[in-house]
């Protein structure tokens, strides 16, 4: 739970006029700033943003609120997702004091997952512009005409074909070798020792997720090597590849205001119809369209415009693609471009006016869509045939959850019909009944298999992969530190506030602080060796610690995890930056808050264990200690952290001595 204080800190932290202003362009007026409103279509702006309030008015459609509604509403997201988000944009801690041990794990690794697959996108993005090793790279981004402003857009860059450099730079730079697998940047070598890189000699396209996060890539070969065209990235604990679309995070504030999206088959058509300014539009991340792709599109606009292939693998995905927009409940026009074309050569050919006139002028419903192929295919011309194209556009109706919307398409198939069939509309209905039936008897089944899948699934092991095998001193640690590649968010926030902002910051955390409140063996180490550099007047910095032997240069790659994705254009904007934290002793408090939680838990589970087999005589002693515990967990859970500790200015001006660093259980200080 975040508390209200924290709340305020993102609010007062966040330049709404900003956030704004990365869905619409704004332009100054009097003491605020109007633009065209992003929730409706309009074409003489209505829609302002007053910075002095911290919000936002269309006097067009009515909608209003603040920066957390606005981002809400933008990006499908929750109210403390958009906290959160906000958070990590304007680098506001926030620890999250309420998560269970295994939550915070999850979250951990995610984080590292999510730092290691930026990393490689600015990785492959500077081997792109500086590496002669790319050079057909960029042949082929010349050959497709695009400029360097629509490739630094959509981060296009490349994998150097050496075989294991991004697993060494990325080691280098302090990345943790578990992030690099669990993101499937790295594979365990089949020779025994080291890793591979997973992605080599290819053209990247970074996927994204709807908030601009990386979460996987797709690698193009260049050249007529014999080997898959495209790779992606496994699926991991942030890439599930059923519920992604490329290309959402550019296309959802277009969709908002067209009401609509344009579904195409490659990667490249939809950056070549971005470079032709044609903006709603996204594909289905090389895989056949997903139930879930298409719930998150549906999050943006209510009708959607399919533009496959017209080769048998197209037209089978545009059929499949149907009967799942129609589930979804999305109003579903299919468009065909004329033969040999694709989005990508047909707007480069005629351009964007062409191409906008042409799904105005061509695109059709499915049912007429699919009535035009069967007679195309010559399945109109017998009895026989003309029943079983019939009996599948009823079964592509029966995916409508509307009754209203049903009826409406089989009157429409009725009209479509007549001239090869006599009677009413009756029998279409009847006949359809009688699908719909089945197709919920079929839907069940699913539902029951699935059911008995996750029941399976969930009795396994959470994973069953074997280690990889390491050869060096280094890689044998990885393996052997179980503890490590879970370390508690929150002490390793302690050390980089420590190391970040130096002796001062050292002073004020060691004055409520001890080792004995870390849980992990090696943070616990760092924070000892700092105490004891400290004490030795030495000063503490993230330089001194990356210049000193292994593990303290792994552990700060593990600890400056980037949590907070500042600004880079507040600044610009409003005349301030934003640093990494607002107020670093806030940052400190709240985390000191984190860490003694976490350690007063501990210790009542290690009580409630010894209780078990203690003696009458030991049982007073512990429900005695129980009791004190207790009472220093509730503090700190019901008080906020400004009232548990001082401010720094109140904390003692001695260097810190062994007196600081004697943990009492009893008593309060």
């Amino acid at each position: 739970m975040i508390s209200d204080a924290k709340k305020e800190e993102v609010r007062d932290a966040a330049d709404i006029v900003e956030v704004v202003s990365d869905y619409v362009k704004l332009k100054r007026s009097g003491s605020g700033f109007t633009g065209l409103c992003p929730y409706h279509n309009e074409k003489t702006p209505s829609f302002h943003v007053t910075p002095r309030l911290g919000i936002f008015k269309c006097f067009g459609c009515g909608e209003s609120g603040d920066v957390f509604k606005f981002v809400m509403d933008q990006d499908g997201i929750s109210f403390n997702e958009s906290v959160r988000q906000l958070a990590e944009r304007y680098g506001v801690f926030i620890p999250e004091e309420e998560v269970s041990e295994e939550q915070g794990e999850g979250h951990q690794l995610k984080e590292g997952i999510y730092h290691a697959l930026k990393f490689a996108g600015v990785y492959f993005y500077r081997n792109l512009i500086e590496n002669p090793d790319a050079k057909r790279a960029n042949e082929y981004l010349e050959k497709r005409g695009y400029k360097r402003e629509i490739i630094k857009r959509f981060g296009l860059g490349y994998s150097p074909s050496g075989g294991d450099d991004l697993w060494k730079a990325a080691l280098n730079a302090g990345i943790d070798e578990q992030y690099l697998v669990e993101a499937d940047l790295i594979k365990p070598s089949q020779r025994g020792e080291g890793f591979y890189d997973t992605f080599r000699g290819r053209l990247m396209f970074p996927i994204f997720s709807p908030t601009n996060k990386v979460i996987g890539f797709a690698g193009r070969v260049l050249g007529n090597e014999k080997t898959a065209k495209y790779i992606n990235s496994a699926q991991t604990k942030v890439y599930n590849k059923s519920e992604v679309v490329y290309g959402v995070n550019f296309a959802k504030n277009e969709i908002r205001k067209h009401k609509e999206v344009i579904l195409v088959e490659g990667y490249t058509d939809v950056i070549t119809l971005n470079e032709y300014g044609i903006q709603n539009v996204v594909a289905s991340s090389g895989t056949a369209l997903t139930p879930g792709q298409m719930k998150i599109l549906h999050r943006y606009g209510d009708r959607i415009v399919m533009i496959y292939d017209s080769d048998n693998a197209g037209q089978n995905a545009m059929k499949r693609g149907i009967d799942i927009a129609l589930a979804e409940g999305m109003e579903v026009q299919l468009l065909e471009l004329p033969d040999g074309e694709d989005p990508d050569s047909f707007v480069k050919q005629f351009g964007k006016e062409s191409f906008t006139e042409l799904k105005k002028e061509e695109a059709s419903d499915f049912v007429d869509f699919l009535m035009l192929k069967a007679e195309e295919e010559g399945r109109l011309e017998s009895p026989v045939q003309q029943s079983k194209v019939i009996s599948e556009i009823l079964e592509a109706i029966a995916n409508i959850k509307d009754s209203i919307q049903r009826q409406v398409y089989v009157q429409h198939l009725h009209q479509r019909t007549q001239k090869f069939r006599r009677g009413t509309d009756r029998e279409l209905f009847e006949e359809l009944e009688r699908v719909f039936a089945d197709k919920k008897k079929e839907d069940a089944r699913a539902q029951r298999r699935e059911q008995f899948r996750e029941s399976r699934q969930d009795a396994k092991t959470i994973d069953e992969r074997p280690m990889p095998r390491e050869s060096t001193e280094k890689q044998s640690s990885f393996v052997n530190r179980p503890s490590s590649f879970k370390k508690p968010h929150y002490e390793k926030e302690l050390i980089r506030l420590m190391i970040t902002y130096g002796n001062d910051m050292v002073k004020y955390i060691c004055s409520m602080t001890n080792s004995k409140l870390f849980e992990d063996d090696e943070l616990r180490m760092f924070y000892d060796d700092i105490v004891e550099h400290y004490k030795e007047n030495g000063e503490v910095s993230v330089n001194f610690y990356s210049g000193k032997s292994d593990p303290f240069p792994r552990l700060i790659g593990d600890v400056l995890l980037e949590q907070h994705a500042v600004s880079d254009r507040h600044h610009e904007k409003v005349g301030l930056k934003y640093e990494k934290d607002k107020n670093p002793y806030k940052s400190a408090k709240s985390t000191i808050k984190t860490l003694e939680l976490s350690f007063f838990k501990r210790k009542r589970r290690e009580l409630a264990e010894k209780f078990k087999t203690a003696s009458p005589d030991e049982k007073k002693r512990i429900i005695e200690a129980q009791a004190d515990v207790q009472a220093k967990i509730t503090r700190r859970e019901k008080t906020d952290s400004d009232e548990l500790y001082p401010d720094p200015e109140s904390t003692s001006k001695n260097v810190v001595n062994e007196k600081v660093f004697t943990y009492k259980m009893k008593g309060e200080s």
